[in-house]
């Protein structure tokens, strides 16, 4: 573990390899699980506020689920998270031709409707962040079905925090992230 300003970040993510690789496991991460995304308070606000221009992307029973629970959920831990669709996959989970679990507002974002990608923790994965009162935890999460990530980063070399890079500097700022380089180049 190292210290970056108010974070404290795990050297996982600087020694493990990771690039998704959605045709091994078909975006799993969407719709296995017991909770939904977690969400900042900020973004629930996002969600609310994007519905309507999102609907267009998502399946029926996503829309008939957010209508019957709202665009996000306090979850058991009494954080806010994107609701379920029947306790399985994200509210928000659209699917490819092949059966690819994808990001209705990413799709979303990608064809122009929305300015929002989709929330950071998503963005972020295999990184989780918990903020505490003095520091944000930085850490790798790590889960057999992103195995076939972990291969394919190590074949292609890409170490988590780079995978990730563009997500780090939405949640924590390029300075932040400039210094998590210096300090992987540090280790080498």
């Amino acid at each position: 573990m190292f210290q970056i300003g108010k974070t404290i970040v795990s050297e996982e993510i600087l020694d493990n390899d990771f690039v998704c690789n959605l045709n091994a496991c078909k975006g799993a991460c969407c719709v296995d699980g017991e909770y939904g995304a977690p969400l900042e308070e900020s973004e629930t606000h996002i969600l609310a506020d994007i519905f309507e221009k999102v609907k267009p992307f998502l399946r029926p029973e996503s829309i008939a689920t957010i209508d019957e629970q709202g665009p996000f959920v306090k979850g058991e831990d009494g954080e806010w998270e994107t609701p379920l669709v029947n306790g399985s996959e994200c509210a928000y989970v659209v699917f490819s031709k092949e059966g690819i679990a994808k990001c209705g507002l990413e799709e979303a974002y990608n064809a122009g409707v929305t300015d929002w990608k989709k929330p950071v923790s998503c963005h972020l994965y295999p990184v989780r962040t918990r903020t505490y009162s003095e520091f944000t935890a930085v850490n790798y999460h790590k889960w057999e079905i992103c195995d076939p990530a972990c291969s394919l980063g190590e074949e292609l070399k890409v170490p988590i925090f780079k995978f990730v890079k563009e997500a780090l500097i939405r949640k924590f700022g390029q300075d932040w992230y400039n210094e998590l380089e210096q300090v992987a180049k540090d280790r080498l």
